[in-house]
């Protein structure tokens, strides 16, 4: 294949840059009622912490209904809320079917949303690549879970794009239109990099280049995707795009 001439390297954040499930999932083992209310730890009926089955079913549970609200407001059917929302909704949904009933213990369990682990390559993969490349991040992220995610995960852009910007969410095509536009160059100068092959979809929708970059919590190609490169980690890519 031909060597791709690209400007700018444009790169999803959750999922592909951090590993959301292990976040999350620590957020939800730390749900604890207060004291002094029904089901803590003195009282008679006090739930034991979530067993690793039972962390999966909230965890679950947390994933399906962020992703049919974002779907909801992509077709139209709820007005656009930030993910800072959308994450306060879903906490509150775990929290109740944990029978946790402490405000402060579901704003924690939202917060969690923002304290997620990098993946094992993506600082230094990042560092490296950015050498090379000016490096974006597009993320469905509001702009302060944005600020938070990039901070507790060290990484670092050149730019750092929210989909709150246009108050949408991915695979929305006003979302991959913000990094074009901060870019200034044709969307076909520019190589978008995830985990999840939708996301490359819609990027690749607008005439943006794609890499799918294999993690373990991603969305696979399908035999009918056909992106520019694929790629099984950061410094694989890296090696593809031919930074040293």
């Amino acid at each position: 294949m031909a060597e791709l001439k690209i400007d700018a390297v444009v790169f999803d954040v959750l999922g592909t840059l951090v590993d959301e499930p292990a976040g999350l999932r620590a957020g939800i083992r730390a749900l604890d009622p207060s004291p002094g209310t029904p089901g803590t730890p003195n009282a008679p009926d006090a739930p034991d912490a979530p067993d690793a089955a039972g962390t999966e079913r909230l965890l679950l549970l947390w994933q399906r209904h962020i992703e049919r609200e974002q779907r909801r407001v992509l077709y139209g059917d709820r007005p656009y809320l930030p993910s800072d929302l959308l994450d306060r909704e879903a906490a509150g949904l775990v929290a109740e079917a944990a029978g946790v009933e402490d405000p402060a213990a579901v704003e924690a369990l939202a917060r969690a949303a923002r304290r997620l682990p990098p993946w094992p390559d993506t600082v230094a993969g990042l560092a490296r690549i950015g050498g090379r490349f000016p490096l974006i991040g597009l993320s469905n992220a509001s702009r302060t879970a944005l600020l938070e995610l990039n901070a507790h995960a060290g990484l670092r852009w050149h730019q750092a794009l929210s989909a709150e910007d246009a108050r949408a969410y991915k695979p929305d095509p006003a979302v991959y239109r913000l990094a074009v536009t901060v870019a200034g160059a044709p969307p076909e100068r520019l190589l978008m990099v995830a985990a999840h092959s939708w996301d490359l979809r819609g990027a690749q929708a607008l005439g943006l280049r794609t890499a799918y970059v294999a993690r373990p919590v991603g969305d696979p190609p399908t035999s009918a995707d056909r992106f520019d490169l694929y790629a099984e980690g950061l410094a694989d890519l890296a090696g593809q795009l031919g930074v040293s």
